[in-house]
């Protein structure tokens, strides 16, 4: 009786049948791919300008005519603070990139989350390098200063590791959503 019961149901839609895998779209989801790589290198020059208008600078004394300069009392933190501005930023683009794609039904799958992931990575780069040369002409200091002035000199991004932050967002999230996506080829076909 448990047999015929089972018999009479049709397979469950969320499954392929068993044998059938869908397969991985490649040469169709390569020009997505390269358009998503390229859409979020744009992306970068933004997130270096949004970092470099945000980033604190760093307020310095002038203690000699030839242009040293010591650090003011709690002045340092702000190196900490540029480089997790700069790594939130970079998480969130990539958090929001990530479920973005995921929205492109269509074109779901390994070959797009790869150019995301590449993109991401560009993004980052690009964004710590207009960044910095962003921040550097918004605090250009003009002339030489006299002793004992206070200047502000620009943020800097004391370590390169924090480009790695918006491709993890990226591939998080869309990693995320393709596990909480119950079906073989991630819902891709309506």
């Amino acid at each position: 009786m448990a047999e015929q019961a089972g018999a009479e149901h049709p397979p469950s839609p969320l499954r392929a049948p068993e044998g059938r895998v869908p397969p991985v779209v490649v040469r169709a989801d390569l020009a997505s791919a390269f358009a998503v790589a390229s859409g979020l290198a744009v992306l970068g020059i933004v997130l270096g300008r949004l970092w470099a208008s945000l980033a604190p600078a760093r307020r310095m004394r002038v203690v000699a005519d030839d242009g040293r300069v010591a650090t003011l009392p709690l002045e340092g933190w702000h190196r900490f603070d540029g480089l997790a501005m700069f790594l939130l930023l970079g998480l969130a683009a990539g958090l929001v990139t990530g479920v973005a794609l995921w929205l492109l039904r269509s074109r779901r799958g390994p070959v797009l989350l790869l150019g995301a992931v590449a993109g991401s990575l560009l993004s980052a780069w690009l964004a710590l390098r207009t960044g910095v040369a962003f921040a550097d002409a918004a605090h250009a200091v003009p002339g030489a200063p006299r002793t004992g002035a206070v200047i502000e000199r620009a943020p800097v991004l004391e370590s390169s590791w924090v480009v790695l932050a918006q491709p993890f967002g990226a591939t998080l999230s869309y990693g995320m959503a393709a596990a909480w996506n119950a079906r073989d080829d991630l819902g891709r076909r309506a």
